[in-house]
């Protein structure tokens, strides 16, 4: 059962175009360009485009419009077809490429040549540049505007052949120079770009602008609603008149809506490319980076990026979301399906000096507290465990809820253990803990009345296993990195990785899948890392903490 469609203006668009029947079923396109990996941003596109098209009972493709192979590869093709699945889309049918439709671009081109709408200009791109005019001042006509269509049919003819150099020439529209929108001052068609393609290989050496392919694309497939993120509001007059000028098989029609912004985050595929070229991160998939790959490498769940995208909504103005929504979305669910378990990530042993050595007892600890479909888990408990060495004190005010010389606590899903004596080494640094278990208090409250003072996870110190823990934070430090005159560079966050390599991980955990993410108890979340991890050397990313800890005191 399809859910009920979410009501926002898109919406409204399609079911008055349903109701009115001006198109009887829905079909939209997700169209990235391969030239860099899926962000945030994308991910609200991809969940309108997708997500609309399933609320009407209808189609969305994915087509590469990809006319700029300088910059496109097949690793980005691959990454955003993963992407798209991971976020639980499947588009209809094969995938498209622009590439695919070059021949019927190249003969439309032709038809608008033919038409007296389209000709080859001489002019570089510094005189092109000087001729267009400004916002203020009205462009003036190329010299070679007026060509024959005779000549101008022989040039773009030459031009696909590989007679002329870069630069040399480009097919323009024959619009209006004088336009106040300066996508309409005879916007280029095609350049020359004497490089292989990554589907069609070196069978071109022109190739279509994006403006150009986009709408032509759209009406070769039969897209009914062509959504659009808002910087594209400007382009909407081309995009028209091509779908009017040329002769093609439907009428598309494009539509805006603003697009996502985060908070602390950049999404220009630009400057995340050179975070990647400048080692700043670890690669695209960096769990740091705002890729799609980055979010899923982290341990954000695909729901809860869905849910985020349905939490801001689709309004037709662009703005900047706190990313501390986005965070909570991530918390929710994790909180909502992650299994808990228990790691120490800075270990300071504890013996207990009246546990019987060589003894291991098997305690249960529930998998969660509200699912019991997650099941439970078996704990093993012996005379030496570890405790965060931030569980303990010599001596603490009664603010301090953990574990004090002469104070108890409780282990957690274990024992209530009171503190003795502690063992220093020569610097005078706590190396060990001696303390005594409370009898009969597995489950229960001593007997003697005196309670614990809080609750610590821990883990046996022969039973644990060592693992990598890598700390996570925002990658910049400033909530708008990239605007205004600062180099976005310099407020990269210096704390956004921590890397512990000698945690210590409950035995359970070291047969962790890939990609399972576990609440680590008092800790935050984790996740197992998609490349990294194994039994023989876990790897675990941290998601998030258990609380927003940039808002606090704000």
């Amino acid at each position: 059962m399809q859910d009920a469609p979410v009501k926002n203006f898109l919406q409204a668009i399609i079911s008055d175009d349903l109701a009115s029947g001006r198109v009887t079923a829905v079909q939209t396109r997700f169209p990235p360009e391969p030239n860099g990996y899926l962000h945030i941003g994308h991910a609200k596109s991809i969940s309108v485009n997708f997500g609309l098209a399933e609320a009407n009972g209808g189609k969305c493709n994915l087509r590469f419009d990809d006319t700029n192979p300088e910059k496109e590869s097949q690793e980005y093709i691959e990454s955003i077809q993963a992407d798209v699945r991971w976020l639980g889309y499947q588009w209809a049918g094969e995938v498209r490429y622009a590439s695919s439709y070059f021949q019927q671009l190249y003969d439309w081109a032709v038809y608008l040549i033919e038409q007296g709408k389209a000709y080859v200009c001489d002019l570089n791109a510094e005189q092109a540049r000087e001729y267009r005019g400004t916002l203020t001042e009205a462009g003036r006509n190329s010299p070679f505007r007026e060509r024959s269509i005779e000549e101008n049919l022989d040039l773009f003819s030459r031009m696909k052949d590989g007679e002329f150099g870069e630069g040399e020439k480009v097919l323009r529209a024959k619009i209006d120079m004088a336009s106040p929108n300066m996508n309409m001052r005879d916007p280029i068609l095609y350049r020359i770009r004497k490089i292989a393609h990554h589907q069609t290989g070196t069978d071109w050496v022109i190739y279509p602008t994006y403006d150009y392919a986009h709408g032509q694309g759209d009406a070769i497939e039969g897209v009914t609603h062509s959504i659009c993120t808002l910087e594209f509001e400007d382009h909407r007059p081309l995009y028209d008149w091509f779908i009017a000028n040329l002769p093609v098989p439907a009428q598309p029609r494009q539509y805006e809506f603003g697009r996502l912004n985060p908070s602390y985050t950049i999404t220009s595929k630009r400057k995340l490319k050179q975070l990647v070229d400048q080692d700043f991160v670890s690669g695209w998939d960096d769990p740091r980076m705002p890729t799609i790959s980055g979010m899923r490498r982290r341990g954000y769940t695909p729901q809860a990026l869905r849910k985020f995208c349905e939490m801001i909504g689709t309004t037709r103005s662009d703005g900047v979301v706190d990313v501390a929504m986005l965070e909570f979305a991530i918390r929710e669910d994790l909180n909502n399906n992650a299994p808990r378990a228990m790691a120490v990530l800075n270990p300071l042993k504890v013996v207990l000096t009246d546990y019987p050595e060589g003894q291991v007892e098997t305690l249960s600890a529930s998998n969660h507290p509200s699912r019991e479909d997650l099941g439970s888990r078996e704990l093993p408990f012996t005379r030496e465990l570890y405790i965060d060495a931030e569980d303990f004190r010599e001596e603490a005010n009664k603010k301090y809820k953990r574990l004090v010389l002469g104070k108890r606590v409780r282990l957690r899903n274990a024992y209530v253990i009171e503190a003795d004596s502690v063992v220093k080494d020569a610097a005078g640094n706590i190396t060990e803990i001696h303390a005594h278990t409370i009898p009969d208090t597995l489950g229960t409250d001593p007997a003697d009345g005196v309670k614990p003072k809080g609750v610590i996870q821990w883990v046996s110190a022969s039973h644990g296993v060592r693992a990598e823990v890598r700390v996570y934070d925002r990658l910049f430090n400033h909530e708008a990195p990239d605007r205004g005159d600062a180099d976005f560079l310099s407020h990269l966050n210096p704390e956004s990785l921590k890397v512990i390599a000698d945690a210590v991980i409950e035995p359970s955990l070291a047969a962790a899948a890939p990609e399972q993410g576990f609440q680590f108890e008092r800790e935050g979340y984790f996740v197992a890392d998609r490349y990294d991890h194994s039994a023989q050397q876990p790897v675990f990313n941290m998601t998030i903490g258990l609380r927003d800890t940039w808002n606090e005191g704000a």
